[in-house]
């Protein structure tokens, strides 16, 4: 029954109550009530998805379709990889249940008649593949899990936020506040399950406790205001991993078009001084161009490219690519995306490398010597400043000269409720709080500072397994307990 009709659940108590309609809620759910448990759904939205509904592929290891394509991605050397990617400062056992739990989970939703596309090469030479794209994307995986929600008998209120977690005088969970334009409800559970999707979207929060914040940040994930973690955490759980941001580096704020080209490796990035201050192939690991880009002035690049590499993107495709725009994507409306945005303040076009140092508000001998040292690279096909691949070096001698104003980004926030590998919620002591579980990325301890883009898609691969496995644990302890 899916309804926003607030009065079908008035009396009724449920094993399970999962508070968000994301991949880590519909897993959560689903999950849940393959063992048995009647099980509701909230979702603050009209419509299911959250993050995951942009999400493109999925990690895994020895996964099914892996092990059909002959890729050897062995859970215990990711394990390894990630753990020495975050030196040691996530939580292995919440790491390891989750790779270890990832390839069945991949079988499990294969089992449900989602299709893989492929295990891609997330980055050049990446090694091993984990990265799984499934038929429609994120957005395939979250209509697939709503399809078999309702068709397992899973309650889902759509436009029905959770304002208050219950718990009893002993601390165990025993319910929820809800609300709609009806009013408010409570509605009694056994176990609830928080998967609310971070606090991307609530500014003060992030003022509060990302380090790195400044007004520009620009978000392209789904904007969740914390409402799990505010709840949580009025309930007595403890936090972890507050502050860390799903990083992706510099970003166009005005068109989502124009930033798959200012992203492009054959591009010259440079800061408020005129200076280059990276490799720009960095853009295939965005977290790490992230936080270049942090250490900036004011946090702000100009990406710039020239006449004719602007035409290799539209008659020979993009290198990179980004999101909808993959590896050869011919960027056929380029110009005309140019021109529309020409107003905004944040593009500037000129033959003339003087008159563009002075838009950027830099001496212009400056920006000439950036220019000259970057072209001269390009001449002897070695960058030995960054040692850029010489695959990526074009010079920028063909005018007009285009420069691109651009900001920090970021798809999403990454932690906030601390937990154990078995998802449940921990109070100030490391105890767990009876019946209160969490997953997906209001959650902590599986990622360090610097998101791991050789584990790709483990942002997307943590909501579901996560959600999976707090699912199973959340019916366990609900159904023992009667």
């Amino acid at each position: 029954m899916n309804s926003r009709n607030i009065s079908t659940v008035r009396g009724v108590e449920f094993d399970v109550i999962v508070i968000g309609g994301g991949g880590a809620g519909l897993a959560a759910a689903v999950a849940a009530r393959e063992k048995g448990a009647k099980v509701l759904l909230l979702e603050k939205r009209a419509s299911a998805g959250g993050n995951t509904a942009l999400a493109r592929g999925i990690f895994a290891a020895e996964s099914p379709v892996q092990k059909r394509m002959k890729i050897d991605a062995q859970r215990d050397t990711l394990f390894k990889m990630g753990m020495s990617y975050s030196h040691w400062k996530i939580d292995t056992k919440i790491f390891r249940a989750f790779v270890d739990k990832s390839g069945d989970t991949v079988r499990w939703l294969e089992e449900k008649g989602l299709k893989f596309e492929d295990v891609l090469h997330y980055y050049p030479n990446q090694i091993p593949r984990v990265f799984h794209v499934p038929e429609g994307r994120g957005a395939g995986l979250v209509k697939l899990m709503v399809g078999k929600c309702e068709e397992m008998g899973v309650r889902i209120l759509y436009s029905t936020p959770a304002k208050k977690i219950w718990i009893n005088e002993k601390g165990a969970v025993t319910g929820v506040l809800a609300e709609t334009e009806e009013g408010k409800c409570e509605i009694a559970g056994r176990s609830v399950i928080i998967a609310t999707g971070g606090y991307a979207g609530n500014r003060e929060l992030l003022k509060k406790y990302y380090a790195d914040y400044t007004e520009d940040l620009c978000l392209h994930g789904s904007p969740n205001m914390g409402d799990g973690l505010l709840m949580a955490t009025e309930i007595g759980a403890a936090n972890e991993g507050l502050g860390i941001l799903h990083l992706r580096g510099p970003r166009f704020a005005g068109s989502s078009y124009i930033s798959v080209v200012i992203e492009e490796p054959n591009t010259i990035w440079v800061n408020k001084k005129g200076e280059r201050f990276v490799d720009e192939a960095i853009a295939f690991h965005w977290p790490e161009a992230g936080n270049a880009l942090n250490r900036q002035p004011d946090k702000i690049s100009y990406t710039l490219f020239d006449k004719k590499i602007k035409q290799g993107f539209i008659d020979e495709g993009v290198i990179k690519g980004l999101a909808r725009f993959p590896t050869g994507t011919r960027m056929t409306e380029l110009e005309k995306e140019i021109r529309l945005r020409l107003d905004d303040g944040a593009i500037k076009i000129s033959d003339s490398w003087s008159e563009i140092a002075r838009w950027i508000g830099v001496s212009p001998g400056d920006l000439k010597n950036t220019v000259d040292q970057y072209n001269s690279f390009c001449d002897r096909r070695y960058d030995s400043l960054f040692m850029k691949d010489p695959r990526y070096l074009q010079p920028l001698r063909t005018p007009p000269y285009y420069v691109f104003k651009c900001v920090p980004s970021f798809h999403g926030t990454i932690g906030g409720i601390k937990i154990n590998h078995h998802m449940e919620v921990l109070d100030q002591h490391d105890r767990p709080i009876p019946g209160l579980y969490a997953a997906g990325i209001d959650t902590g301890g599986w990622q360090s500072d610097t998101y791991c883009i050789a584990l790709s898609g483990s942002a997307f691969g943590f909501a579901i397994n996560s959600g999976r496995i707090a699912g199973e644990n959340a019916s366990e302890y609900a159904l023992c307990g009667k």
